[in-house]
């Protein structure tokens, strides 16, 4: 069992933490002039590799209990930050943050919804029927009021989505102003996964542009086989975390949705009493591949809600590594990697409380950390910029990565691409990697090489369904032009008797998000170092290309708003 830290061992750790960043810094505190010059040793691009050492240090470090599981705004986030700056510091990197600092913070808001303060009530003409929460109904806290009332007809959208693109448009002929509409879950079948991910997390923009001033989602049959409806209750405590603005407000665009809820498909039958079709009917549709039209629903639904708020602060830490060339030192390619996880569990069944979170993301951390390392240590420094970037509260909904992306501390139309690094499952000697994006922007070539250069193949998605590349710290950055990549390892083992897919689909099943995810697993550093090495190159050769990298111009995200 892992203990958690009591008050006594939580002042030994922060004065043995103190007296480790103070030998690290006093290391750096000379002149800093260029980083290739304040390392202690320089080497040629083509004989820096990452050290084995080096990765399993950091990761150790970041991993430990100590740590407590890095949750936003926690102790032990903070140390994790502190530990990377200074990293940075010791191999003699700028500051990036604010200030003058390695540290960007960021405000939190935090908000919960209280105990037995949902309802939902729906008026027919003839009767009103309220439904059961959480059994029947979810809801979140709203980030902006404590207490949120709303009466308003109902109009079924659909899917509730708008594409030009794809030649979508859900809301046709439907008035929704002033009313609350009715979306199912999810998206039709036929369109691709990454560009049907990016449609359907932009649902509440839809509905919030044409005056919805609600939301409800209905579960479907469908859904309910890959993730049942009591899966989505068990979560339902969570709070909900946005980031602030200077003004103090919360980053969410569309104030006029006072109110949504998600209803079980056997509940959400009873929004289609007075309707032209059955909720049934809407369902075969569904498994017939069509996309069902919308229409009024006839009925009129109340919603309440009541929400209580926390601030908390949280920094990303951002250092630069200057380019050589005159000009195009001016550009960035961009390095992120979350720093935070999960925190501790509630989970009282368990004995060990405290959830590590060493693949995910300690080990993409300590994989940039030793990036920065070969950048700051080669002979001849790159002709762009390097700019690392470790982002908080990627599990709260890529938040720090979201922050930074509308609130750069360069000009964001000078990074010339994102290289993202999460979860690397470094349990096995991989063969292959996948370069999620790698298909959307002439990025795609430099990975090749790069994984080329150490005799790694690029293979191709193994989970399109899984609609990856708008999943992790890179997308904000897509959302605002920036080109970007995000490997993995590949589901091929160099050795023949390892099944490099089976490790990867045991890690998620048994570790993700779980204490077991922790430096105990038999983690391959040595594949580590491969990958680190691929990930410098892909960074330096974007680095010293004349031409900056470019979407595809059949992307679909070459073409966001």
């Amino acid at each position: 069992m892992k203990p958690l830290l009591n008050r006594s061992n939580r002042t030994r750790l922060v004065a043995w933490f103190g007296a480790v960043l103070l030998t690290t810094s006093l290391a750096a505190c000379g002149e800093q002039k260029s980083p290739a010059n304040t390392s202690s040793q320089t080497a040629d691009s083509s004989t820096l590799s990452a050290s084995a050492a080096s990765l399993q240090a950091h990761l150790e470090f970041l991993a430990s209990d100590a740590l407590e599981g890095r949750d936003t705004g926690s102790a032990g986030h903070e140390i994790a930050a502190q530990y990377i700056a200074a990293q940075f510091k010791q191999l003699g990197l700028q500051p990036a943050g604010d200030d003058g600092t390695y540290y960007q913070r960021i405000q939190f808001r935090r908000s919960f919804l209280k105990e037995n303060s949902a309802t939902f009530s729906i008026d027919d003409g003839s009767e009103v029927v309220s439904l059961d929460y959480p059994k029947q109904f979810l809801t979140g806290p709203s980030v902006y009021s404590e207490r949120d009332e709303i009466t308003a007809p109902l109009v079924f959208v659909g899917y509730g989505l708008v594409s030009d693109v794809f030649g979508i448009d859900d809301y046709a002929g439907l008035d929704v102003d002033g009313k609350i509409v009715v979306m199912l879950t999810g998206r039709p079948e036929d369109l691709p996964s990454e560009e049907g991910a990016h449609l359907n997390s932009s649902k509440a923009k839809f509905a919030a542009e044409r005056g919805a001033v609600g939301i409800i989602t209905l579960h479907t049959p469908a859904r309910e086989e890959v993730r049942p409806f009591e899966v989505s209750i068990m979560y339902q405590r969570a709070p909900t975390v946005r980031w602030l603005q200077p003004n103090g407000e919360p980053n969410v665009a569309y104030k006029n949705i006072a109110a949504s809820a998600y209803v079980h498909h056997e509940a959400g039958a009873r929004l289609f009493r007075n309707a032209p079709q059955s909720l049934n009917d809407i369902f075969a549709q569904m498994e017939a591949g069509e996309s069902p039209q919308g229409f009024d629903l006839n009925v009129t639904a109340s919603l309440t809600r009541e929400s209580r708020h926390e601030e908390i602060s949280s920094p990303n830490v951002a250092a630069i590594l200057p380019g050589s060339d005159p000009t195009l030192k001016d550009e960035y390619v961009l390095y992120t990697a979350h720093s935070d996880h999960i925190g501790i569990t509630k989970d009282l069944s368990q004995d060990d409380h405290i959830n590590n979170g060493a693949m995910d993301n300690a080990s993409g951390v300590s994989v940039m950390l030793e990036t920065a390392r070969m950048f700051a240590e080669a002979e001849t420094a790159p002709k762009r910029s390097i700019l690392f970037v470790s982002v908080t509260a990627e599990e709260r909904g890529l938040l720090g990565a979201d922050y930074y992306a509308h609130n750069p501390t360069v000009p964001l139309s000078q990074i010339v691409a994102n290289v993202n690094l999460d979860m690397p499952v470094l349990l096995y000697d991989f063969a292959d990697v996948i370069a999620f994006g790698s298909t959307h922007s002439t990025l795609g070539n430099s990975v090749a090489q790069a994984a080329g250069e150490f005799g790694i193949e690029l293979s191709e998605d193994p989970m399109p369904e899984q609609a990856i590349f708008t999943r992790s710290d890179h997308y904000p950055f897509v959302k605002k032009g920036v080109p970007a990549v995000f490997l993995m390892t590949g589901f091929t083992a160099k050795d023949e008797d390892q099944d490099g897919g089976q490790i990867w689909g045991e890690f998620f099943a048994e570790h993700y998000h779980q204490p077991s995810d922790q430096p105990s697993l038999p983690i391959n550093y040595e594949a580590g170092v491969v990958f680190t090495n691929i990930n410098y190159t892909i960074g330096r050769q974007v680095a010293n290309t004349p031409e900056r990298p470019r979407w595809l111009p059949e992307s679909f995200f070459a073409r966001l708003d």
